[in-house]
């Protein structure tokens, strides 16, 4: 889609994606519309997952759109409303795509991918309930399943990467001082807590902690673990 010059239209971008079965054969829908016109888009992948399958759907269709745009976004996907509007990607990326139990951020890829076209357009973000008679998201989904079926369907690179190195995926342990940092790769250092604060019949404390200078980031070490007798208080 192109405007004139110096236009700042306002689009209405629909989208719906979905892989059947999950993790399988996957494509997604999108509905770009301007002014009563529109445009449809189909596109399927071999073996990808539905939440990227609708974070893709969201990319794609911002990518349509050649010139800034304040765009209204329409999904059913909870994953990617919620995602960008109650702020979990920019955290995640500022956590160095990290969450807090250690584990990497799944579809960092395309989160990534959808933070840098996010800052090229306004953009709002709308929950629609999936299968409810909204006319626009019935129409992505019947799209999605074309992509499904497609015969030439392309290959999702990404979850291909993820298959390889799924073990990387996993819980990355910190638990000797100098481990680094899972945020910052900062070594991590000992330290003891000046008070312990104890729940109503906690059994147990932490003698110590390992602890990053840089980023402040706390690891709680199983080897610290020290049982209470007789579940007595330490005070």
């Amino acid at each position: 889609m192109s405007w004139r010059d110096g236009d700042i239209p306002e689009i209405e971008l629909f989208t719906d994606g979905g892989a059947e079965p999950n993790p399988g054969k996957g494509g997604f829908g999108v509905v770009l519309s301007y002014k009563g016109r529109t445009k449809e888009f189909v596109v399927g992948y071999e073996l990808t997952t539905n939440n990227r399958m609708e974070l893709m759907a969201v990319i794609f269709g911002l990518e349509r759109i050649k010139t800034k745009a304040k765009v209204t976004i329409f999904s059913d996907s909870k994953y990617v409303v919620d995602g960008i509007e109650k702020g979990w990607a920019e955290n995640w990326e500022r956590s160095n795509w990290i969450r807090k139990k250690g584990n990497l951020v799944l579809n960092k890829d395309l989160w990534e991918r959808l933070l840098d076209v996010l800052d090229k357009h306004e953009v709002t973000f709308h929950w629609v309930k999936g299968h409810a008679g909204h006319i626009e998201n019935e129409r992505c989904d019947v799209l999605a399943n074309e992509g499904i079926n497609l015969e030439d369907k392309l290959e999702d690179e990404g979850y291909l990467d993820y298959l390889e190195n799924i073990e990387n995926y996993k819980e990355q342990k910190i638990e000797n001082e100098g481990d680094p940092c899972r945020k910052c790769s900062t070594p991590t250092i000992n330290k003891s807590p000046k008070k312990r604060k104890l729940k109503p019949n906690q059994s147990y404390y932490y003698e110590y902690y390992l602890y990053c200078s840089n980023c402040k980031a706390i690891y709680m070490v199983e080897d610290a673990k020290r049982e209470l007798p007789n579940n007595k208080s330490l005070f």
